[in-house]
């Protein structure tokens, strides 16, 4: 029986390494083909995959057991549930994968892209600089309904080597880190309550002034340099927010 591949992973030693490996295996997961295996390799083909101890893959595999994303099953082995439910917290602890598992797992529909105005309220982090704004509307696989929908800012010569066509299938993040080889040094996020605008309430179908979750995240390269902006208006009735606290000198 073939087995999924997950994605590589670079890992940052001052975050847990079962966090890493959960985020990075979940956003395989969730960003997988439809005709993807659901067999996942054995435990210790996952850990040399990963680099990591047996024990730290087996913390992060029981984190996505929890979530209802896998199951595990005595002799016969770890399987991917395909219909694991995809409402799901929005989990930031510091990782880019946290980042591109949050955004990865449903279907995306490419909206518009092509020169946009920096709002007033983004301003300070372009400065002068032009951009090309992305905007696109992610649905659940299973039910067809409208989750989230975003919006991302990027400076014109970063766009330049964006593929449009990639956004409907890679999140932005990923897309930036794997296609266009921006090296990510860190991105700043916010989460705050709003109210559905008519753009919005039509986008993800809820009633005007519904509540929901205003997500901005801010991605710099190691110069320092903005290199996207994004803003993700989540429906609230199908997202959560939490921050989990954990001791960066958590070793393997």
């Amino acid at each position: 029986m073939s087995v999924f591949a997950p994605d590589s992973l670079s890992l940052n030693r001052k975050l847990p390494l079962w966090y890493q490996v959960s985020q990075s295996l979940r956003a395989s997961i969730l960003g997988r083909s439809p005709d993807a295996p659901l067999r996942l390799p054995t435990e210790e083909a996952l850990a040399e995959h990963y680099g990591v101890s047996v024990l730290t893959m087996r913390q992060a595999l029981k984190e996505l057991e929890s979530e209802g994303l896998i199951s595990r099953h005595r002799r016969r082995g770890t399987f991917i549930e395909a219909e694991a439910r995809r409402e799901r917290t929005v989990r930031l602890l510091g990782s880019v994968d946290a980042i591109v598992a949050q955004q990865s797992g449903e279907d995306t529909t490419l909206l518009d892209h092509g020169p946009a105005p920096v709002p007033a309220e983004l301003a300070e982090y372009f400065g002068t600089r032009e951009v090309v704004g992305y905007r696109r509307l992610r649905r659940d696989r299973t039910s067809g309904e409208p989750t989230n929908w975003a919006e991302n800012l990027i400076p014109v010569a970063v766009a330049a080597r964006v593929d449009p066509a990639v956004l409907t299938r890679m999140p932005m993040t990923k897309l930036l880190r794997d296609e266009v080889g921006v090296r990510i040094s860190r991105i700043t996020d916010t989460v705050e309550a709003r109210l559905a605008d008519p753009e919005t309430a039509r986008l993800l179908e809820v009633p005007l002034l519904s509540p929901i979750l205003h997500y901005t995240g801010v991605t710099y390269d190691e110069t320092g340099a903005v290199v996207d902006v994004a803003r993700i208006r989540y429906r609230g009735d199908r997202f959560s927010f939490s921050v989990t606290v954990e001791n960066v000198s958590a070793d393997d």
